[in-house]
């Protein structure tokens, strides 16, 4: 009796299509590396072919085998590349890991994680010495898990979530985003902004297997994209909506070159409205694209810039293969315009599960997931979301969402950035509490001006209570905030 093949495995192995590529385009230059001190360095993948193969080799020699993790906790770089590669080579699963985390934190990550190998800063000249082993014949493998993706979630306790689709290219993954909207030509020359141990920048690794070329920042500095997108004729990134304040915001970004654009995507929150209409203006609304998601798959939803004009605020429609329900505490689903908590159900992504000592996503009977987040439809499908049920503050009794209050207090011209959080407070349970980063730190502006904008723009049970300035707000390199950890920063 004949083995019965599954579709997954049906799919090609990233291990063959990077031999595949190194065959047939072996001196092309696959990623570019825009370093720190300004240096740019070009790799073929004939080289990260051969030096992927040697990593694996030495790696292989201290243990690793088929199925086991191997900690990345490495900056963008040549050697982080190599390194998932090597991985894939041995069947093992790549997770990438913040490489600036402080001890405490990293260990209990690594606690969690329970590496066979882990590469961290100190290990680049162990991984460049191994380019002097031989290249050895590999068999073919398949790792278990594409990835795994460290998550610090809204608690701060660690979790890694790992990808339920092995090692092979889901063709999907490796199809400009853009396509469901506009034609979208190949290769593209992408630009990463973002560091590679989040979602979004590891999967671009995806697209390079596909055939378009990288250009990796180290690490995110707004001016230097800019001089990257026009020296090298960028035509597409991915980016943040705090990435694309801080691009729009340069001095004389107006008369700056991105005609090479050909659309951008904006993902991880939704994107205050003043800044969709700066990016308009700057490039256009068809080259715009917004999606929302999460690193465990459970589906996706987007819409395009046009699109976003008719249905400002919104996230998008479900994708092809996405469902979306919004469902109250007793999972009950909602009409349109109802908040409730939303719920996606794809079967096109393999899902994923997490290690830690943290709950598994809340699914419903039939399938559907969420990560807590708060939203609701409009009579067109369109989803709009509110805010992460465990970011709500309830204050005097009446829900505030912070993502709401930032939206407002963002457009102050004398605010850089901002974050509002709900700290405790014998009178309101909780009060509204705006943390502030001035635009200019020589001249903040007083509490009650921030006030006064904000009961201009909003109820004024939403207005803070409490204004707080400081030099700057602690985003990691990726933009995002600990907001658990600034709450207990500020005595919970």
């Amino acid at each position: 009796m004949e083995k019965e093949t599954s579709l997954a495995e049906e799919l090609e192995p990233v291990t063959g299509r990077i031999r595949a590529m190194a065959a047939t385009r072996g001196d092309d230059v696959a990623y570019r590396h825009a370093g720190l001190d300004g240096a740019e360095r070009e790799i073929t993948w004939e080289w990260l072919d051969r030096r992927s193969a040697q990593l694996a080799g030495a790696l292989a020699g201290r243990g690793v085998r088929p199925g086991e993790r191997i900690g990345l906790g490495l900056r963008n770089s040549p050697e982080f590349v190599i390194s998932v590669f090597a991985a894939w080579k041995l069947g093992a699963v790549p997770v990438p890991v913040r490489w600036d985390l402080p001890d405490w934190e990293l260990s209990r990550l690594r606690e969690v994680l329970g590496p066979h190998v882990y590469l961290g800063p100190g290990d680049r000249d162990w991984i460049e010495a191994t380019e002097g082993l031989p290249a050895p014949d590999l068999p073919d493998v398949v790792s278990p898990h594409l990835q795994g993706i460290c998550s610090s979630g809204a608690t701060g306790t660690p979790k890694i979530i790992l990808s339920g689709q092995p090692a092979r290219l889901l063709p999907v993954a490796g199809e400009p985003f853009a396509r469901l909207w506009m034609p979208v030509r190949r290769p593209q020359e992408i630009l990463v902004l973002a560091p590679m141990y989040h979602v979004n920048a590891f999967s671009t690794l995806q697209s390079m297997l596909g055939g378009d070329r990288l250009t990796v920042l180290e690490k995110f500095d707004a001016p230097r994209a800019v001089d990257v997108i026009e020296k090298h004729r960028i035509t597409t990134f991915t980016a943040t909506p705090t990435m694309l304040r801080r691009i729009a915001g340069l001095p004389g970004i107006d008369q700056r070159d991105l005609s090479s654009l050909e659309w951008i995507l904006q993902g991880a929150a939704p994107m205050p409205p003043s800044l969709v209409h700066r990016w308009v203006g700057l490039i256009g609304a068809g080259r715009i694209v917004m999606a929302y998601g999460a690193t465990e798959g459970f589906g996706l939803t987007g819409l395009s810039g046009e699109e976003w004009m008719r249905h400002p605020g919104s996230v998008g429609r479900p994708l092809p293969g996405t469902e979306v329900r919004i469902l109250d505490d007793g999972e009950r689903e909602l009409p349109p315009g109802e908040i409730g908590e939303v719920f996606l159900r794809s079967g096109g992504t393999g899902g994923s599960t997490y290690l830690g000592d943290v709950p598994q996503a809340r699914r419903t009977a039939d399938g559907f997931a969420t990560m807590g987040d708060l939203g609701h439809l409009d009579a067109d499908g369109y989803l709009y979301l509110a805010d992460r049920r465990s970011d709500l503050i309830i204050t005097g009794g009446a829900n505030v969402f912070p993502a709401e209050v930032e939206s407002a207090l963002i457009d102050h011209p004398r605010v850089a950035d901002v974050v509002v959080l709900g700290l405790k407070d014998p009178e309101w349970g909780r009060r509204v509490h705006a943390v502030i980063e001035p635009a200019d730190p020589g001249s903040p502006p007083e509490a009650e001006e921030i006030r006064d904008y904000a009961k201009a723009r909003l109820a004024a049970y939403k207005v803070p209570k409490t204004v707080e300035m400081v030099t700057a707000i602690p985003r990691s390199e990726a933009t995002k905030v600990n907001r658990g950890r600034m709450i207990a920063e500020r005595g919970g």
